[in-house]
């Protein structure tokens, strides 16, 4: 269980002023200036020790990431772009963030923007987030007021901008191109790569696009040190990390732990256990809605990182737990996702076109029994056509769970055709 002391999300629940005289309290933007004086280099080596992947559910190695940008700044300025759209169904954590600890996210933004040599952040805020993107200007407002954005950001010299967009509630920008095509006023499709944002993204200039945790947690590492990180969790697993318990449990919640942290300590300890006990668990989608589903067997001594949810082929993702006791129809909570992927694909590939709309239509027959057994395999192979023959990953997404679904509860299924037909006969 992490510690008190290893917390670096310290207001997440709002009990302590969010703004700038509170995140003072709370150690922010100290010594800022001296951080930036110990070089871009520095900076990206020590996100690169830390161990930090990607908080936005891809689990890529954010100093990498930033190493990918050019070393010197041409006539094509460098952009920092932050994912703030947070559209996945059961995730709210980069929410928490912008509502109760703005200042930790504009710090970030400042830190990684200059080591990547980048003059200006756009944070991109999913457009229903109306309070939250107010939260966060009047932050935004106060740093610039105090001096530490601008055009000499905390006396170091530099000159950092950080502007709000307010994205349309369109899931698919939370992909980092389509992302980018929003912000540029154009219709929010994701690019073919390469080119990556690296190299042309935004405006056709280096860009790389962050989730909001993982730029929130940077000014943290950096004073602590990468060792402390990467002392947290386990190997290439390591940090800390915030979970979104909901569903079936007692006490639905946001809640940072370490990473590594059993599946089952987190639901029990932090969100009171599974509604009726443990022994009433169904299931369990522990990375937000695009990946697959666990059955309770497999929840029993799973860790919540990245390696060992894909030794169960499963993922992290976003981190959002999903709990299912056994009062669930597991077969329409599936299809209850796959309308959603139905209705957000921007139909730019045929696969993902179509193939979400065919999956929508026979998991909705799949719900009622109205199929045959067979079904049921074509219905598999139809996800595999569509994973990974898309542009971005909500071809994937649509797949990966329907594919959980008949892995670990084909018997249910199976069941409710055979009843379906038996009714009909009688």
């Amino acid at each position: 269980m992490l510690k008190d002391n290893d917390r670096i999300f310290t207001n997440l629940y709002g009990h302590s002023e969010r703004f700038l005289s509170g995140a003072r309290l709370r150690g922010d933007w100290e010594g800022t200036g001296n951080l930036i004086k110990k070089g871009k280099e520095s900076i990206i080596n020590e996100i690169k020790e830390s161990g930090l992947r990607g908080r936005g559910g891809a689990g890529f190695s954010t100093g990498l990431k930033w190493s990918f940008m050019p070393k010197d700044v041409g006539e094509r300025p460098h952009y920092l772009v932050i994912n703030a759209d947070e559209g996945e169904p059961g995730t709210c954590k980069d929410r928490e963030i912008m509502r109760h600890e703005p200042h930790k996210l504009l710090e970030g933004c400042l830190l990684a923007g200059f080591a990547m040599g980048a003059h200006v952040a756009y944070i991109y805020v999913r457009g229903e987030f109306y309070r939250e993107i107010e939260v966060l200007q009047h932050a935004i407002n106060e740093a610039y007021d105090a001096d530490l954005i601008g055009d000499n950001a905390c006396n170091s010299g530099w000159k950092f901008d950080v502007y709000v967009h307010r994205g349309s509630g369109a899931y698919i920008c939370g992909e980092e191109t389509a992302l980018i095509e929003s912000l540029e006023g154009k219709k929010g499709q994701p690019r073919l790569k390469p080119p990556f944002p690296a190299n042309a993204g935004l405006y056709g200039c280096p860009t790389t696009v962050n989730n909001v945790e993982s730029i929130a947690v940077v000014p943290e590492i950096l004073r602590r040190g990468a060792s402390w990180f990467s002392g947290l969790g386990r190997p290439n697993n390591t940090g800390t990390k915030l979970f979104n318990i909901s569903g079936h449990v007692e006490q639905p919640c946001t809640v940072e732990e370490e990473m590594s942290i059993p599946l089952r300590e987190l639901i029990e300890k932090h969100a009171g256990g599974v509604r009726g006990g443990w022994n009433n668990l169904l299931a369990v989608i522990p990375g937000g809605a695009s990946v697959p589903v666990l059955p309770r067997k497999l929840c029993d001594n799973v860790l919540m990182d990245f390696d060992s949810l894909a030794e169960v082929k499963s993922g992290l993702g976003t981190a959002a737990v999903m709990v299912m006791d056994k009062s669930t129809d597991i077969v329409a909570a599936i299809a209850r996702l796959s309308a959603f992927y139905k209705h957000e694909s921007c139909g730019q590939c045929t696969p993902c076109r179509e193939g979400t709309g065919w999956m929508y239509r026979m998991m909705e027959r799949m719900v009622t029994g109205d199929a045959k057994i067979e079904e049921i395999d074509l219905l598999e192979e139809v996800t595999k056509q569509v994973e990974g023959h898309t542009i971005c990953a909500l071809g994937d997404a649509a797949a990966w769970p329907i594919q959980g679904l008949i892995r670990h509860f084909r018997p249910e299924m199976e069941d409710r055709i055979s009843q379906f037909k038996s009714t009909k006969v009688a």
